[in-house]
């Protein structure tokens, strides 16, 4: 199995002679999703096969592995968060395409592509981070930053107390004394 950094295959083999292509290799730094950056903890790791299955038609699967640093949702320091996502899509090859095109047609979804070289970067981007959490913890009993003065409550203790949010809090002003 061939072991790279840049996340793409040749299929010129398999477009001639069909069977299995196999790839693996590494992301650095981050996934990007247009402008936003989702940064990693080290490298991800990532490994595919794409099968001939006939008629111009190939099964990708794959599965992509590292840890994204993601905010914690109190603290907003950095939290690394172990991410193993899998992926498969079928694809088909159209001669003379130049990207590759996302098609829904009734009950089938494919993916047309028209040359031998396959970008893999977008189906393991999507893969990796549809897979990660909308928030996270950086531990259990995070205290998260104070509202009023905005230090981080688990390194000190500002002095401002924790607002007390009650539902019927609103209510004691509209009732009169008793």
């Amino acid at each position: 199995m061939e072991h790279r950094e840049v996340a793409s295959i040749n299929l010129a083999r398999l477009l001639r002679e069909g069977g299995t292509v196999r790839a693996a290799g590494v992301v650095r730094e981050a996934f990007w999703v247009g402008e936003e950056r989702f940064p990693l903890a080290g490298e991800a790791s990532w490994k595919v096969a794409i099968s001939s299955v006939g008629s111009n038609e190939y099964w990708l699967s794959g599965e992509v592995e590292g840890v994204a640093l993601m905010e914690c949702r109190r603290c907003l320091k950095p939290t690394p968060t172990p991410i193993h996502a899998h992926f498969q899509h079928l694809l088909r090859y159209q001669q003379g395409l130049e990207e590759v095109v996302f098609h829904e047609e009734k009950e089938e979804e494919y993916y047309a592509f028209g040359g031998p070289d396959l970008d893999l970067l977008p189906f393991l981007t999507e893969a990796f981070v549809t897979e990660m959490p909308y928030t996270v913890l950086c531990e259990e009993g995070c205290k998260g930053l104070c509202p009023v003065c905005g230090a981080d409550r688990n390194l000190v203790d500002c002095g401002h107390e924790p607002e007390v949010h009650h539902p019927f809090r609103v209510l004691k002003d509209l009732l009169p004394e008793l």
